[in-house]
């Protein structure tokens, strides 16, 4: 499809200074350059590179517009942008450009099938270091970390329950795939706007630190003499630590964790997934600390 027209509006209704101005752009196709982030939502590696993340429903693009996150743009549907409008006007930024189109014509998004006609792009923060976030937590501290999670689903999963439960920070692991894929941010439904994470470049030596500083690291691992989660007291400073269901954690990382730690369950059944396993070690630890 080729690209039929364009108006420009230039939106400066300001009420103060945390009013954005909104550029306001009607498109009938999707093969302007600058839409290039929306119609390329599988290449998760160039997002990443160029530091943005896409934001793919509706609850997520609340939270992102709701978040401290920079927001680039939007895509969004007549209806939508009408909805929204108000979320887009009070943000910070000087100026965000919205793109409004019919759904047939998100609905052409390359190997992508949009319902709901609601889309954004928003600007990953740079990330503080463990160091900087530990000094601003609460004690007992409730730290989680993550080995191998190569799965964005899994991975969004994950960082729900920990919004959920109230996790200080999560801890990503050299080996696993970044919060920020567009699939991870869905799964999070928003929550990784929220939630505090840390990629680190060598998680043993992390976990190691972690323990020096008298912080008990629980590795979540079914084996022959794992002790059962609710025989395990998690009320003091801890950090949670998760890896793929199939392998599991890897044995340099288990030889860094204090204990090794298993959910209890039938003979027949040897492991969960590894976000609902997070969801029930994180509610454990919760559940002991009132």
């Amino acid at each position: 499809m080729r690209f039929a027209s364009a108006l420009f509006i230039a939106a400066s209704h300001r009420l103060n200074s945390r009013v954005a101005t909104l550029r306001i752009q009607s498109i009938q196709s999707l093969d302007l350059p600058e839409l290039a982030l929306y119609s390329t939502l599988r290449r998760t590696e160039e997002h990443e590179r160029a530091g943005v993340l896409v934001a793919t429903n509706v609850k997520v693009v609340k939270r992102l517009l709701a978040s401290r996150f920079a927001v680039v743009s939007a895509l969004l549907t007549p209806a939508w942008f009408t909805q929204l409008e108000p979320l887009l006007r009070a943000r910070p930024e000087d100026e965000i450009t919205v793109y409004v189109a019919e759904q047939s014509v998100l609905e052409t998004i390359t190997g992508y099938t949009l319902h709901q006609g609601a889309l954004a792009v928003g600007k990953i923060p740079s990330q503080p270091d463990l160091e900087t976030l530990l000094q601003n937590v609460s004690r007992p501290m409730l730290l989680a970390a993550v080995e191998g999670i190569a799965s964005a689903e899994n991975f969004g999963a994950i960082v729900r329950s920990c919004a959920a439960f109230g996790v200080h920070v999560l801890i990503v692991g050299e080996t696993s795939c970044s919060p920020f894929q567009r699939r991870a941010v869905s799964g999070s439904m928003g929550t990784v706007f929220e939630q505090p994470v840390v990629q680190v470049e060598n998680l043993v030596e992390t976990l190691t630190a972690l323990r020096a500083r008298d912080v008990r690291c629980v590795a979540a691992h079914p084996r022959p003499g794992a002790k059962k989660l609710s025989a395990v007291d998690l009320r003091a400073d801890c950090c949670l630590v998760f890896g793929a269901e199939g392998p599991g954690l890897t044995s340099p990382v288990l030889a860094a964790c204090d204990d090794a730690v298993e959910i209890p369950m039938p003979s027949h059944m040897n492991s969960l997934n590894v976000a609902v396993a997070t969801g029930v070690f994180l509610y454990e630890a919760t559940r002991q600390r009132g």
